[in-house]
């Protein structure tokens, strides 16, 4: 039985992750295009793993992976890889708080796609809810896609792969400690990304071709891997400690600190029409999880 203090440590946990999330965010948005958007994602894992794989070896975590776990490993290096990449790429030319609140789509996508391939029941109000929010998201791509055009969708393409990723994500959770899994996946997202980078060096494609970062840049990019670990750390023992659905609905106070962020950084403010898709993408949301926990707390049908 999970115990209050636990939960209260847990709800620490998500609200630290809600703060600092977007502030990798920021980071990889002040980076701008001085640097190849496949180099800032894959900088991104080196710090993953070079902070995470030492702990998991010191505290005895670490296991020899068996050949269909490697290949767990690297699909879900590979969507992360590219998600991260993608939603970067949306940054150059979104203001944060737009591109978050589109993302945050993935939990009705990952929703479907529990029902699609888990066969996880789900009922027509969830169903109502996914489709609300995803009105919620035209409502903000509409304006965003007039002005940058099909970048607009990249937030929408993340999610989508970020769904699939946790549903990999679910089938993995339970087999080992999640530094542990943070650890590999990082790995197997540097023997992906890496011979890319090597191998367009001098190509001249601006989004693969990787150059020296001046200092401002290598700062940034610091930023941007220190926090990307530290945060999947906190969502990770935000999981261990409380229930997903306590926890849950507090990743979108995201937005709050995206918008806050966004405004005194970049000047942004979400427009009328954006700070309407945000309501109904938040409220769809949290309509699902306040319902799976309503659910899960119904007595048993009797045998």
């Amino acid at each position: 039985m999970t115990r209050p203090g636990n939960i209260t440590l847990g709800v620490l946990f998500m609200v630290g992750f809600a703060m600092i999330a977007p502030v990798m965010d920021t980071a990889a948005k002040l980076i701008g295009d001085a640097v190849a958007v496949g180099q800032v994602a894959t900088t991104r894992f080196v710090f993953q793993v070079a902070l995470l794989l030492p702990l998991a070896w010191l505290a005895g975590w670490l296991h020899r992976p068996r050949r269909g776990e490697i290949r767990l490993h690297v699909a879900r290096a590979a969507l992360l890889l590219v998600a991260t990449s993608c939603f970067f790429f949306s940054l150059r030319y979104m203001p944060v708080a737009e591109a978050i609140s589109i993302f945050f789509v993935e939990p009705f996508i990952l929703t479907l796609l529990g029902a699609w391939l888990l066969s996880e029941p789900i009922g027509p109000p969830r169903y109502v809810a996914c489709a609300v929010g995803f009105a919620g998201a035209l409502l903000i791509i509409q304006p965003s896609f007039q002005t940058v055009g099909f970048v607009a969708l990249l937030p929408l393409v993340t999610a989508c792969l970020f769904a699939l990723y946790m549903v990999l994500t679910r089938r993995m959770a339970t087999a080992m400690h999640p530094i542990t899994l943070q650890a590999y996946t990082g790995m197997a997202a540097l023997v992906l990304a890496l011979p890319i980078l090597f191998a367009m060096n001098g190509s001249g494609i601006a989004e693969l071709d990787p150059s020296w970062p001046a200092p401002r840049e290598l700062w940034l990019l610091a930023a941007v891997g220190l926090i990307a670990t530290l945060s999947h750390v906190f969502i990770s023992f935000a999981l261990a400690f409380a229930p997903a659905s306590t926890v849950a609905p507090l990743q979108y106070l995201e937005i709050v600190s995206a918008t806050i962020m966004g405004f005194y950084v970049f000047g942004e403010l979400p427009n009328g029409l954006t700070w309407v898709g945000i309501v109904l993408i938040v409220g769809s949301g949290l309509f699902v999880f306040l319902r799976e926990r309503h659910l899960e707390r119904r007595p048993p049908p009797p045998p």
